[in-house]
């Protein structure tokens, strides 16, 4: 199972590459809160990423979930450098003992401390090119656009990424 934030279904949205999640093993997710961030307050400002992230809730890609009274919930809402998004992410992962699929390290890092996998959005467009459902191309230009949309990618974490990337291609 995966746990989405906010940034991945942006992120993959803006770039028209939600489908990708369609290749991962396990249901996807979204906390209601994420799903208030990113549609019900992105489709309010007219965001077209937001639509996308709606056709693909609507299309059974992902399941709106809650994290209202976890015990985790309750323990982490109050955490300085967590937003609520983070800390229903992270609720709901370890509710439903599912992978968080996050960016930010902030959320990282507590999923680290509370024992909740992780991975990134670069991972799961790694992983679909590994997989062989895009080609290594297509991973790379899905990469760059993200970045050419605003995605924050560190120029290390960028230089892995295009390595492991070429790796693939042997």
């Amino acid at each position: 199972m995966w746990i989405f934030d906010a940034t991945p279904l942006i992120y993959l949205a803006k770039v028209d590459r939600l489908d990708l999640v369609t290749h991962l093993d396990g249901d996807c997710f979204v906390p209601e809160r994420i799903h208030a961030e990113v549609v019900t307050a992105g489709l309010d400002a007219g965001y077209p990423d937001a639509r996308r992230i709606e056709r693909s809730i609507e299309a059974g890609v992902f399941e709106i979930v809650s994290a209202d009274g976890n015990r985790l919930w309750d323990r982490l809402q109050d955490s300085p450098g967590l937003s609520d998004a983070d800390v229903a992410v992270l609720a709901c992962a370890d509710a439903f003992d599912a992978t968080a699929v996050m960016d930010e390290s902030a959320g990282r890092t507590a999923a680290e401390i509370e024992g909740i996998e992780t991975n990134g959005t670069a991972y799961l467009v790694l992983l679909c090119a590994k997989r062989g459902h895009i080609s290594v191309a297509q991973a790379r230009e899905t990469i760059d656009s993200m970045v050419d949309d605003g995605w924050h990618c560190a120029p290390e974490l960028y230089a892995r990424i295009v390595r492991k990337l070429e790796s693939l291609e042997d």
